[in-house]
């Protein structure tokens, strides 16, 4: 067989004009330079496995196991770059090794004859991601108006993609709820809550029946009172339609409930923040303890008679967050098998990010 032959220089691989014509101007394989042909390590690992290419470094011929151990010196997590690049192009993709890890193109386009579609980005299931890496990674891929994809490469080399966006990415990211709640609860004179060691009672049945009938607030505790969540009792006292007192008669300012708050939960501060936004994007949230999740949230309840399928969960994380792949790969199973989006969700201070994990296949 004849081999095209290559050597190494510095981190890539270098063609003559023959490997031009042969491998990038039929496959798409590698980058031109001059009258050269230069191609990533996984490039050529991939094109030696097969036959295509010869590699030399510094004279002397490699094998594929030589190469792939010497590319792994040169390059961090070579051998899950290496697993991912070859599923890709063993399904039909062209694909370009670059600083993202890899540019796909979408099927029947090819570099020289059309854009990529996706940034693919390549993670071992090992290793944590933090929010703040993640984010710029998405940045960058918007930023060209592509899709970025996070491939983990599990424990037995299994590879799982997901479409990592803003939940806001396409389309407005707003529920369907005219108001938070109904206009006909707010008082001249906020009616009475009571903090107990976990939830609080509102005894008002014309003002429960209200809430809960028609914005889906708390749970019937009886005939005349509602059962509140903490975050549904900060959010309505800040409104005004409550005011909230401890079990003596004390009244409680929304400053002492909120520190009440964080140390009955230890979530509470960063969780309500964003249940206050959902709230007022028209969202209706609700907890997602069920789903193992901070929220289930919903789009629109028109009536209790007949409620509606969750659209999406979602866990509030602080801005250190970091990924956890095993367990958010739990999550998002969980998520999807119930036909539901996963979202993560954090305050920046001057803003919040909502970050969407669809489990996708190639």
């Amino acid at each position: 067989m004849s081999f095209l032959k290559t050597q190494i220089k510095g981190n890539y691989v270098i063609g003559d004009s023959d490997a031009v014509s042969s491998l990038y101007e039929s496959g798409g394989f590698g980058r031109l330079r001059d009258d050269s042909l230069q191609l990533r390590f996984v490039e050529a690992a991939y094109l030696l496995s097969r036959g295509k290419i010869s590699v030399l470094k510094n004279g002397a011929e490699l094998d594929f196991d030589a190469f792939i151990q010497f590319a792994a010196q040169q390059e961090e997590f070579f051998e899950l770059k290496y697993i991912v690049y070859k599923d890709l192009k063993e399904r039909g993709y062209y694909v370009q090794s670059s600083a993202t890890d890899f540019r796909v193109y979408p099927r029947g386009g090819k570099p020289g004859k059309g854009s990529a579609k996706s940034y693919v980005y390549v993670r071992s299931e090992r290793m944590p991601i933090l929010l703040s890496e993640l984010l710029g990674l998405i940045n960058e891929a918007q930023n060209v108006r592509k899709q970025f994809i996070l491939a983990v490469v599990d424990e037995e080399s299994d590879i799982t993609f997901y479409d990592v966006k803003r939940a806001d990415a396409v389309g407005r990211f707003e529920g369907g709820m005219s108001a938070p709640y109904p206009a006909e609860a707010e008082k001249e004179t906020p009616v009475k809550a009571v903090l107990f060691k976990e939830r609080v009672i509102l005894a008002d049945q014309e003002t429960a029946d209200l809430l809960y009938n028609r914005a889906f607030f708390g749970k019937k505790m009886d005939d005349e009172r509602l059962l509140l969540s903490l975050p549904e009792a900060l959010y309505l006292a800040e409104s005004g339609v409550l005011e909230l007192y401890e079990m003596d008669g004390k009244k409680l300012s929304n400053e002492a409930f909120s520190e009440n708050a964080a140390r009955i939960d230890s979530e509470f501060l960063k969780k309500y923040v964003i249940y206050k936004e959902l709230k007022e994007k028209g969202f209706v949230p609700k907890t997602g303890f069920k789903f193992g999740t901070h929220f289930r949230v919903y789009r629109k309840v028109e009536s209790l008679d007949k409620i509606p399928h969750s659209e999406f969960l979602l866990n509030a994380v602080s801005p250190e967050y970091e990924f956890k792949l095993p367990a958010t790969s739990g999550a998002i199973r969980l998520a999807n098998s119930v036909r539901k989006r996963m979202i993560y969700a954090a305050d920046l201070g001057g803003r919040r990010e909502y970050v969407e994990f669809e489990r996708i296949k190639m």
